[in-house]
Parts: C-alpha cells; sequence; structure tokens
C-alpha cells in the first residue's frame, strides 16, 4: 500500500512540473514577439534622416534624398514574387519604408513617412492605359479596400507611367513618361484592382498588373521570384529569391514603454525641400513601347530629347545665315570693315563719274595738244581755265578776233577754229605783249 501511495505521489510531481514547463514556455514566445515594435524603426532609420513629430501623424521619418526623390520611383525598381509586384530598393534602408506604413507629401519638406506594422510587397495604388502601368504610393490611412474606391484621389504629378512592356526592367527609372502627360495618361486609365492574401500575415496586398497581361506585351516568360525571410534588417536579391527582412511588428511592446525616436529633431531643424540638391537619375533612355492614342508619352529622355530639338534648330539658323551672307555679300565689299566696305563702292562711282565728265568736255575745249608746230600752245591759260569750266563754258568763251561775241545761235565750231591758223598765233603774241603794256 505504501509503495502504492509513493508512486501515485511521483506521478503527480511529474504532472506539476510538466505543467509548468508548458506553463513558461508561452510566456517566453510572447514576450520575444512583443520585443519587434516601432522602435525597431526609430533605432534603424535614424542614421539616415530625421524623426520628427509632425502634426497628427505622431512621429514621421524625412529621409535624406535629393529634391527629386519619389517613394517606389527612386534607385529601385519591381520584381515578380510570389506575392505580387514587389519593390526592391537600392537604398540600405529600402527594406522598412517600402514595405510597411505609407508615405506623405509636404510642400516645405517633401516626403515623409508615417510608419505601420503591416509589411506589404508594396504599397502602392495601381492604373493601366492602353500601352501603360502606372503606380503611386498609398496616403496615410489608405487601405487597399479604399484605394479601389472612387473616392480616393492621388495628384496626378505623384503617379509613375512607363510602357506596360518595360514595367519588369531592372533599369526601369531610365523609361518613365514624362509626367507632363500624367493627366492625358491617367483620364484613359482604370484602376488596377488585383489583390492577394497573405494567410500567415493576415493581410491583403495589391497584387498589381496580371502575370498574363505583362508577359503577353513584353514577349517573355516571367517566373516569379521566392520571398524568404532575412534574419537582420537589410535585403538581398539573387539566384531568383528576395532575402528581406520582415518581422512581425507590434505598435508597443507594453503598456508601461512607448517606442520613442533616441533623436527627435525639430521640423524647423530639417532642411527644406528648395536647400536640397536636385537628382541626376536617368530618364526615358529606352522609348520603345506602344503609344496610346492622342498621346505622346515617351517625351523619351527629356534631356536627351531636348538636344535632339536644339540640334535640327542650329542648322536651320547656320544655313540661313549663311544664304543671306551670299546673297548680301555682292552688295557688302570687306564684312570685316563695314565703313569702309560702304565706302569704297562709292569712290568708283565718283571717279567713274569725273572722268565721264572730263571725257565728255575735252572735245569742247580747244585742242592745242593736236599742234605739234608750236610747243607753247600747250601751256596757254586760257585752255586750262576752259578745262575747269562747265558743258556750256564754250559758248561763253570770248571769239579769238575780240571783235564781239559769238550768237547763242552759233556756238564756234572746233573746225573753224582749225581753219584760222593764224589766230591762235596773234592770240599767243597778244598775251605776249600785254605785259608790256
Amino acid at each position: 500500500m505504501e509503495n502504492i501511495m509513493k508512486l501515485f505521489i511521483k506521478i503527480l510531481a511529474l504532472a506539476a512540473v510538466l505543467n509548468a514547463g508548458a506553463l513558461i514556455t508561452p510566456q517566453k514566445v510572447s514576450a520575444q514577439g512583443t520585443d519587434v515594435s516601432f522602435q525597431l524603426f526609430y533605432d534603424q532609420l535614424s542614421p539616415y534622416g530625421s524623426w520628427v513629430d509632425y502634426q497628427n501623424y505622431g512621429y514621421v521619418w524625412i529621409p535624406n534624398v535629393d529634391r527629386d526623390f519619389s517613394p517606389y520611383g527612386t534607385n529601385g525598381h519591381w520584381i515578380f514574387s510570389d506575392d505580387g509586384w514587389t519593390w526592391v530598393s537600392d537604398y540600405p534602408w529600402g527594406w522598412a519604408p517600402f514595405h510597411y506604413g505609407r508615405w506623405a507629401y509636404d510642400d516645405s519638406y517633401g516626403w515623409l513617412w508615417i510608419p505601420q506594422n503591416e509589411w506589404g510587397p508594396a504599397w502602392v495604388t495601381w492604373r493601366s492605359s492602353e500601352g501603360y502601368y502606372g503606380w503611386a504610393p498609398m496616403g496615410p490611412g489608405i487601405s487597399v479596400e479604399a484605394s479601389f474606391g472612387g473616392g480616393y484621389r492621388v495628384p496626378n504629378d505623384r503617379w509613375t507611367f512607363v510602357s506596360d512592356r518595360d514595367i519588369s526592367r531592372p533599369d526601369i527609372d531610365r523609361h518613365y513618361v514624362d509626367r507632363s502627360t500624367n493627366v492625358t495618361i491617367i483620364n484613359r486609365s482604370t484602376v488596377i484592382n488585383n489583390t492577394y492574401t497573405d494567410n500567415s500575415r493576415h493581410t491583403k496586398y495589391v497584387a498589381g498588373p496580371a502575370r498574363d497581361d505583362v508577359q503577353k506585351v513584353s514577349g517573355t516568360a516571367l517566373k516569379p521570384v521566392a520571398i524568404r525571410d532575412n534574419d537582420k534588417p537589410g535585403q538581398t536579391l539573387s539566384n531568383d529569391q528576395l532575402q528581406i527582412y520582415r518581422p512581425q511588428v507590434q505598435a508597443s511592446n507594453s503598456k508601461n514603454h512607448k517606442p520613442v525616436p533616441s533623436k527627435l529633431v525639430s521640423l524647423k531643424d530639417v532642411k527644406p525641400i528648395s536647400g536640397k540638391t536636385p537628382g541626376n537619375q536617368p530618364q526615358n533612355a529606352n522609348p520603345p513601347g506602344n503609344t496610346a492614342v492622342g498621346v505622346q508619352p515617351r517625351v523619351v529622355n527629356p534631356p536627351a530629347k531636348n538636344k535632339s530639338i536644339a540640334k535640327p534648330a542650329q542648322p536651320q539658323t547656320v544655313k540661313s545665315s549663311v544664304k543671306k551672307a551670299k546673297n548680301q555679300q555682292p552688295r557688302v565689299i570687306n564684312p570685316p570693315d563695314k565703313n569702309k566696305s560702304i565706302a569704297k563702292p562709292a569712290q568708283p562711282q565718283t571717279v567713274k563719274s569725273s572722268v565721264k565728265k572730263a571725257k565728255n568736255q575735252q572735245p569742247r575745249v580747244v585742242n592745242p595738244p593736236v599742234k605739234k608746230e608750236n610747243a607753247n600752245q600747250q601751256s596757254k591759260p586760257r585752255n586750262v581755265r576752259s578745262s575747269n569750266t562747265k558743258r556750256q563754258s564754250p559758248q561763253t568763251t570770248p571769239s579769238p578776233n575780240k571783235k564781239g561775241k559769238v550768237p547763242d545761235s552759233q556756238p564756234p565750231k572746233p573746225d573753224k577754229q582749225k581753219q584760222d591758223g593764224p589766230k591762235p598765233s596773234q592770240q599767243q603774241t597778244e598775251l605776249l605783249q600785254s605785259p608790256k603794256k
């Protein structure tokens, strides 16, 4: 009997030990689960930006990026995974803000991130238009169902569009459509409402464009990338696998402790977006793709296109100027010295005019050089004066015999002077005798 009682006591003791172990184990698991809270975000993202207490959102994070930064658009690309289209960021901190929480935009400080505890491949809303896919970050407090509703509106300049066959490119940032065409594309687009439900996390995601549709327009097969959990903050894409840190995050680890950023910055001390440097991101390097009717989307490579527009204009200007110069060349002599070139054409005209006048006057002047009989005739004073007279001077010249003026109706004739040989010698005699008087 005693042996039976001892055995019974041992069984009770063993049962008590087993029950105690069972009670302790769940407490330890529960304690480990509550260790991952928003404090993880506060500590891990502090080196890459500023935590501020922002209006009604509480603690938000403003990344240290250039002024052209946009969530799900800068420094990353899309992959098709088991959970749908997943954003793979090249930032060291990209594992958190692009898979937890929401993004909002401040006109003074740019983009800021509001943390939440649900993990997703990307918290964006999708649109589809003829030849294009587009996406935009979901705003704070927006759920998947709300993003499908007609009352949810995203500003036009928050959308990023790309050719539908370029959606899976690793260099997708080189193929974005210029945002100046967003309005036209959005008006012709519809919301993509494909969803994926993660039963292990009890979360619904927006999956994005259908796999079959993308394969059809791109002409290539899409092999889904497997997502695997990483044991530390960060992400790595290799061998068709995405290893990413995605823990179950609690809003707080206990009622007595509320997570707080270790370094909280005043909003006025944050550098405004106007003071940030502009980004240097390549865009629209590859224009191929379908074009929507009435849309000129690809505004391909705006910087390169501007240059391409300018280059054709330059040859036209040069040709125009050359053509103009050729037309003006006969009228402008020596373009390097405009004043001299203007004066030169005037001089030949004056010389020709004077020569022509002199030739016209020669026949009317008594021609003593023709007669070689007397050398003194070359120095006649009257002949010198008559060479400077006008065209009518022969009519007013006195007759050689000094007996009267020649009538106006009978101008002196050169032949008559030649017939009167002695008369020129008498004039010379009179001129020679005049000083003696």
